[in-house]
């Protein structure tokens, strides 16, 4: 069988700027896919490489671009293939912004596509690892992003924190794939080292795209033995924030987990207590099973001697959602605060 001889690229250009330019790149693609597979054409690392070079591209080049990396992959004959396998995924997924969930072009994910995880982490190329990311994390009218793929990232991940630059368009696209994989995904390859990179990330909520999911996800974390030890401060009060606008939705799927209050309030955790009495006051009020009155008492107490203007704070996160949920401050809420608050006072030196 022949195959369309390859032509130089500056001849291509002016074809590559035509009304033409979709034709050409499906029948450019008709010629590369064989020579891959046989190995037959010196060009095809050249054609590549120039193709990176383009400025307009089509979502149909995202979507050929991608069956190239399968075709690659399944192959392997090539001289220098990984090399090339990083410039294909530049072609496809380069030219989006970090913050683009949607793509017009039809990714279909085969098999031998999970060859890409090794190769790309390999190379610890910060936009390498991105263009990944975003082909399993996009979605379109055609696809949802490819949860079982993705998931094999968790481990290579983790260990993310250690690559220095972070670029931000890696570091949106990283928080992008904390969310979809979730904290499941993540403590089969160790929390602990979910928590470094989570720490590392230090995600607001601008970087959020599914507030309710990063609410779910932070309150798993930290209801683990490592959460409630290592996540920073920072990711306690974020949840606090989020819990205000999300807390009907998470207290369908949580409950509340009373040996957080005794580890934060045994380990003088005092600012993370804070937070967390936020969050239990809008999460499950007016309290959870396994928690009385006395014993949330108690460790309010305990929180407003140390720190004084907690309850002006929790007074506000409570103004908040119950402006949210259209209903007044419990009763409830507001005895116990009085009361912790005159016997911290009363104890004050």
């Amino acid at each position: 069988m022949r195959y369309p001889p390859f032509l130089p690229f500056k001849l291509l250009t002016p074809l590559f700027t035509s009304d033409r330019l979709e034709r050409i790149l499906l029948q450019l693609s008709e010629a590369i896919i064989p020579a891959i597979i046989q190995a037959r054409h010196v060009l095809i690392p050249r054609i590549i490489r120039d193709l990176t070079k383009l400025e307009t591209r089509p979502w149909c080049l995202t979507a050929m671009a991608y069956e190239w990396c399968s075709v690659i992959c399944e192959n392997q004959n090539l001289e220098d293939w990984e090399s090339l396998l990083l410039a294909i995924l530049e072609i496809g997924f380069r030219h989006l912004g970090p913050r683009d969930l949607f793509v017009g072009a039809n990714l279909t994910h085969t098999e031998h596509h999970q060859e890409l995880v090794n190769i790309v982490f390999r190379s610890q190329s910060s936009e390498a690892i991105a263009d990944l990311l975003h082909a399993w994390t996009a979605k379109s009218f055609f696809h949802s992003p490819i949860h079982a793929l993705l998931g094999t990232c968790a481990e290579h991940l983790v260990g993310l924190h250690n690559l220095a630059p972070f670029s931000p368009r890696l570091r949106r696209l990283v928080v992008r794939s904390v969310k979809l994989i979730g904290y499941g995904g993540f403590e089969r390859v160790g929390v602990k080292r979910f928590i470094e990179l989570l720490n590392h990330l230090h995600v607001t909520a601008e970087d959020m795209d599914r507030e309710s999911e990063w609410a779910k996800l932070l309150l798993d974390t930290l209801q683990s033995p490592e959460g409630v030890q290592y996540l920073s401060h920072w990711y306690w009060e974020l949840l606090a924030e989020l819990v205000i606008s999300y807390s009907p939705w998470l207290r369908r799927n949580a409950t509340y987990c009373p040996q957080i209050t005794i580890f934060l309030t045994e380990a003088q955790e005092w600012s993370k207590l804070e937070c967390w009495m936020g969050t239990f006051w809008t999460m499950w009020p007016p309290w959870a099973g396994g928690i009385t009155e006395e014993d949330i008492g108690h460790s309010m107490l305990l929180l407003f001697r140390q720190r004084p203007g907690s309850p002006q704070k929790l007074e506000q996160w409570m103004e908040r959602r119950n402006q949210k949920c259209g209903k007044g401050v419990p009763e409830l809420f507001r005895r116990i605060c009085k009361q912790a608050v005159e016997e911290a006072q009363r104890d004050a030196p």
